[in-house]
């Protein structure tokens, strides 16, 4: 079994489901909500320990009532909990997502007040084949990536805006968003971006972009691998559950472009199921898609 360190964001989500996006200042009902777990650390976790590997999660929490939904949650889901910092007095962090009938979404974050995440447990952490973290906090994340580098293990960057140069820095593989990439080089294509991040900051990168596949660096060259081609029913979680396979993948054993083959099966899975994260698949589950789906 695989070890995966997740470091970056635990919330909940309180999901509404709508034919439409809302435009006006008005009230909206529904008759299909739920209660989820959220955040992208916290999903990749998840994903993880669906999958059969070992998730470690490093994540900052309040000692509220919020924070003990996401502990007992991601607890049941098999994640390693026992390191989540829960700081007294601190206001856990949670989201309203809006879900339309395409199965696109809205989210507004409260990203949660007084929050402290404890690093000082990384170093005796053992048996880790890989790291992944998002940029939420550059501090926390860099002592993350730092552990990996200095383990000559992946240390995976999910590239999500605003992002420190310094995290992709420290990574060995920088995966971003097509916002992420925009946001570090707005004016350039998708190959020249790459490329320029890649030789930047020494590292391996790609982004991903939903239904349009994942463009990833291959020396000089950039490759791609197109999505598998599905009808949506809920994107919510399905980046975190790509970044989670990615990683997991990698701390296999696997190269790169066999790590986002899983992936992007991964993520495809998540979006035929509503609930966030409900949808990460089980690895049975996973090989007979893309079993099928290569045929």
């Amino acid at each position: 079994m695989s070890k995966v360190l997740c470091v970056g964001a635990a919330v909940v989500d309180f999901v509404f489901h709508l034919e439409a996006l809302p435009r006006l200042p008005e009230k909206y009902g529904t008759e299909e909500a739920s209660i989820v777990g959220g955040g992208c650390a916290a999903n990749a976790a998840v994903a993880i320990a669906r999958m059969g590997g070992e998730a470690v999660l490093g994540a900052r929490l309040g000692d509220d009532s919020i924070g003990d939904m996401i502990v007992e949650d991601l607890a049941r889901e098999g994640v390693d909990v026992s390191n989540v910092t829960r700081t007294a007095g601190a206001k856990s962090s949670y989201s309203s997502v809006l879900i339309d009938a395409e199965g696109e979404r809205q989210i507004v974050n409260f990203r949660g007040a007084g929050l402290v995440l404890a690093t000082d447990w990384f170093d005796g952490l053992e048996g880790v084949g890989a790291v992944l973290t998002d940029t939420r906090r550059v501090d926390a994340g860099l002592a993350a990536l730092s552990l990996a580098k200095a383990r000559g293990i992946p240390g995976v960057l999910d590239g999500e805006a605003p992002i420190d140069p310094a995290l992709m820095r420290a990574a060995s593989h920088v995966a971003l968003s097509m916002q992420g990439v925009r946001d570090v080089h707005p004016d350039m294509d998708i190959e020249d971006a790459l490329l320029a991040i890649a030789a930047a900051h020494e590292c391996w990168a790609c982004v991903t972009d939903g239904a349009d596949g994942v463009w990833y660096t291959d020396g000089d060259a950039v490759r791609h691998v197109p999505a598998h081609r599905i009808t949506p029913i809920d994107t919510l979680g399905a980046g975190d559950v790509w970044h989670g396979i990615f990683a997991l993948m990698l701390a296999e054993g696997h190269d790169a472009e066999e790590a986002i083959r899983h992936a992007n099966g991964a993520a495809a899975l998540k979006c035929l199921t509503k609930g966030g994260r409900a949808g990460a698949p089980s690895r049975a589950a996973l090989e007979d898609f893309l079993k099928e789906t290569t045929r």
